[in-house]
């Protein structure tokens, strides 16, 4: 439907043309299927223009403009025509709205562990008006008032503090909501619900008391960590509050765990709704905790960035994402008790925003938006992790003290109104002295990524010329970067330690550094040491071999963790074998125990295993890492992070049938290790691995479902475990599931997941028929179903299987050039798979 699609021409078009003031919207949400919403929108105009107004609803009763009605005829294809407006005007629209269960709009869940209803809205990029009737674009901001009739045993959350309710008669109650602040639509909300939780409240620097409240399903609420949650924010906003000179802007802080969510979290103002696997029901890994207090920080950074000053179209989107993204590891690591928040960041953030700034689809960070399906495929690492990793460097550049003095001052000036990328550089610039003009062009307006090498003259022992070369990847242009350079060696005790070190802008193909020119050269040598840049880093060949044999020595774990990001890096572009990259791994998993570093090293062996090793020697890969993930858990310390981690990864991996034997053994509790805890988490991880295996079936899984963890978790673990059993009958059940539009979209997300897993012949009937699906799946279904579909039913497992009688590659480089005038969104989300593939592919020659 080409009206949901909003264009940039079409919203600054209707910019010019409106000023908004206020909507009252009242919401019965007393129905199970549908909701009547009634908006009062109040906005001026320029008198006798006509525009549009949008909502996607089931049907519209009423209409009424400046107190003429007109016929409902107006509503079409998802907007209604506003005609002969006058300077100040006044719209009601009564329409009947549907609840969603794709998570987009006001999603409704029913919790199967009780019965329980709970609802959530979920706006961000163009949903708000699933709910409610608004111009719905960033730039016509505007104050909200909302008013919900709901079961009066539930609690109603928005922007405004809760009010008291009032009751409508009938076991029900009206919630009257004061106005919110003036805020964009995509950040209003509303959550509904018995959620149970706990309260708080923190004093503010301009000397308010912000009420805070942490709340989860009424299921969950006994494994709710408020303390920890509330701990964590009143940090991060002491720090906020402090780094940047400005309060926290809004009335209250509430944090709401929500079911079924398509997202880590959303900064709704005063209301962030967080997806409630973070509330942990089994023993999480340590990487878990970090990244939902990386998260709790990057959802309260935006509270300032993005929610008291919002960009003015979704092409600065990555201003938000980012500047929340880089922020939020500043004030983890400076404020609360996770200290090495960077190594996480370069372990997780910065390698997917180098992964994706290898895509096809990969664009400039300021990237064009034509219109919202460009908006909504482009939460990606390059508006996540590459624009932090560009944010870090912007301070290395400026200074920070300069950096936080114009970012106050930006603040302060653009206060509840929308700003633009060069709003934020006037002012950077500004308090650093610096023109970042050309920074801006060759870092934000440009994409890919540069690559960097060192270059050595010797003379003996003695380095006579130390350079960094730095190249293009075909993309980019040579760029400035502040980079560190460290030099390694074993002290007496057998210890790698750094013993020199130097910090230095490079700029240009070649750059030589002084400081490491004249100097006794040391055994291993690392540029990017301090992970400042954003670059591809290489070591020379020395190094390289030097850090193989001596990974485990290290003292410092930054610089262990870009060592072997590196030689991942060499691995993806095919310059180190996978089985290699293998053996280097399970060396450093005998010491890693940082807990993202440690949950991105088992998940890059496994894909260097499954998918990048040489199909003729897989098998005996498998084998090998198999056993030795069992022996490197068996040795890991009783109920230490490193036992959990390693224990689940040598069940995913497990591939003889004597590996799987223990495995199903773990499950009946049959030689557990000891201080290794199997509960609910961990038996669906042993469940998925035995359906692949096909030691269960899927009643023993609906077994388990219904007697031991009837959840709303456990349905989607049941839904994955049940896809991943090797037989033509649960995989065309899966693709039934994947395809058909009727399960939640947190099933169809787990059941694509499972759908690939499993024998690879199995998916080989289902590929013609995922290549004949793509169109309609895009233009029949939501934008997150239809997504699920492309990236989660690829066959990508099939790459290099010519043996079955698919070449998945082939195949998907004839789709995308038959299919030119298939949706560009769409063949983005296509063209990001096939890319995989055909890294696989490359990378499995490496390896033969």
């Amino acid at each position: 439907m080409p009206g949901q699609n909003l264009t940039r021409i079409e919203a600054a078009q209707r910019a010019e043309l409106i000023t908004t003031h206020s909507y009252r919207v009242e919401l019965d949400l007393r129905g199970d299927t549908t909701f009547r919403s009634q908006t009062t929108a109040k906005f001026s105009a320029t008198p006798g223009t006509a525009t549009f107004i949008d909502l996607i609803a089931q049907s519209v009763e009423k209409i009424v403009l400046n107190g003429i009605e007109i016929p409902t005829l107006a509503y079409s294809d998802s907007r209604i025509l506003l005609e002969n407006l006058q300077e100040e005007n006044e719209l009601f629209v009564d329409a009947t709205c549907e609840f969603s269960h794709t998570g987009e709009g006001l999603h409704r869940a029913i919790d199967p562990a009780d019965g329980e209803v709970y609802l959530y809205s979920q706006f961000e990029v163009p949903d708000s008006r699933r709910m409610y009737t608004v111009f719905e674009q960033p730039d016509l901001k505007a104050e909200f008032t909302f008013v919900v009739t709901a079961p009066e045993h539930w609690k109603v959350f928005s922007v405004s503090p809760t009010p008291q309710p009032k009751p409508a008669g009938d076991g029900f109650a009206t919630w009257e909501f004061s106005p919110t602040e003036r805020i964009s639509s995509y950040l209003t909300c509303i959550v509904a619900g018995p959620y149970e939780g706990t309260t708080d409240s923190h004093p503010s620097m301009d000397g308010r008391t912000i009420p805070m409240g942490v709340y989860a399903r009424k299921s969950l609420a006994e494994y709710l960590d408020s303390q920890e949650i509330i701990d964590i924010t009143k940090q991060a906003m002491d720090f906020f509050e402090k780094a940047w000179d400005v309060p926290y802007p809004f009335r209250k802080y509430d944090q709401i765990f929500v079911p079924e969510y398509n997202a880590g979290a959303m900064e709704h103002p005063g209301c962030v709704t967080i997806l409630d696997d973070y509330v942990f029901r089994s023993r999480p890994t340590e990487a878990l905790v970090e990244r939902r207090a990386i998260t709790v920080v990057h959802e309260l950074a935006h509270m300032w960035f993005g929610d008291l000053v919002t960009m003015k179209w979704w092409n600065d989107l990555w201003l938000n994402e980012s500047f929340a993204e880089f922020t939020s590891h500043v004030a983890t690591a400076e404020a609360t008790r996770w200290t090495d928040a960077w190594v996480t960041f370069n372990s997780s953030e910065k390698s997917w925003a180098q992964m994706q700034d290898q895509l096809p689809s990969t664009h400039p960070i300021a990237a064009e938006i034509r219109d919202l399906e460009d908006v909504q495929v482009n939460f990606d690492g390059i508006t996540y992790g590459k624009g932090a990793s560009v944010f870090q460097q912007l301070v290395a550049y400026v200074g920070r003290d300069a950096f936080f003095t114009g970012v106050s001052k930006y603040l302060k000036k653009k206060a509840w109104s929308n700003a633009t990328l060069e709003d934020l550089l006037v002012e950077l610039s500004a308090a650093s002295g610096r023109d970042l003009t050309e920074w801006v062009k060759l870092w934000l307006q440009e994409s890919g990524i540069n690559i960097l090498r060192p270059r050595m003259t010797m003379n003996g022992s003695t380095i006579s010329e130390f350079a960094i070369e730095q190249s293009s990847d075909g993309r980019a242009s040579l760029r400035p970067h502040r980079i560190g350079v460290g030099g390694y060696s074993l002290d007496e005790s057998g210890k790698l330690v750094r013993v020199a070190h130097t910090e230095l802008d490079i700029d240009g193909e070649t750059t030589v550094v002084p400081a490491f020119s004249g100097i006794e050269r040391p055994q291993l040598i690392l540029i990017n040491d301090g992970d400042l840049a954003y670059a591809k880093v290489r070591l020379d060949e020395e190094s390289l071999a030097f850090a193989i044999e001596n990974i485990n020595a290290f003292t410092d774990r930054l610089p262990r963790t870009l060592v072997l990001f590196s030689a991942w890096d060499m691995t993806r572009d095919g310059e180190m074998p996978a089985s290699d990259y293998a053996q280097l791994v399970l060396r450093a998993l005998e010491t890693e125990d940082h807990g993202t570093v440690l949950r991105s090293l088992i998940n890059q062996l496994s894909t260097a295993v499954n998918l990048y090793s040489a199909p003729a020697k897989r098998e005996q890969l498998q084998t090998q890492v198999g056993n030795q993930l069992a022996q490197l858990a068996a040795n890991a310390a009783p109920e230490s992070d490193r036992q959990l981690q390693l224990s689940m990864a040598a069940v995913s991996m497990a591939h003889t049938d004597e590996q799987i034997d223990r495995v199903e053994g773990w499950l009946a509790g049959t030689n557990v290790p000891a201080g290794l805890s199997v509960d609910a988490n961990f038996r669906w991880v042993i469940l998925t691995r035995l359906a692949q295996a096909n030691r269960v079936t899927a009643e023993d899984i609906e077994t388990e479902r219904i007697e031991r963890d009837n959840t709303a978790s456990g349905a989607a673990s049941a839904a994955r475990a049940r896809a991943a059993i090797s037989t033509p009958e649960a995989k065309i059940a899966a693709w039934e599931e994947i395809t058909g539009g009727v399960v939640p979209n947190s099933i169809q997300r787990a059941a694509a997941y499972g759908f690939t897993l499993g024998a690879p012949e199995l998916l080989v009937p289902f590929v013609d028929k995922y290549f004949a699906l793509i169109e309609s799946q895009w233009e029949n279904r939501t934008v997150e179903i239809a997504s699920n579909f492309i990236g989660g039913a690829f066959p990508t497992k099939l790459t290099g299987r010519q043996d079955l009688g698919v070449d998945i590659v082939a195949l998907g480089e004839a789709w995308l050039a038959d299919n030119e005038d298939v949706a560009p969104a769409a063949r983005r989300l296509f063209s990001e798979e096939l890319a995989h593939a055909q890294r696989a592919a490359h990378a499995q020659k490496a390896d033969a």
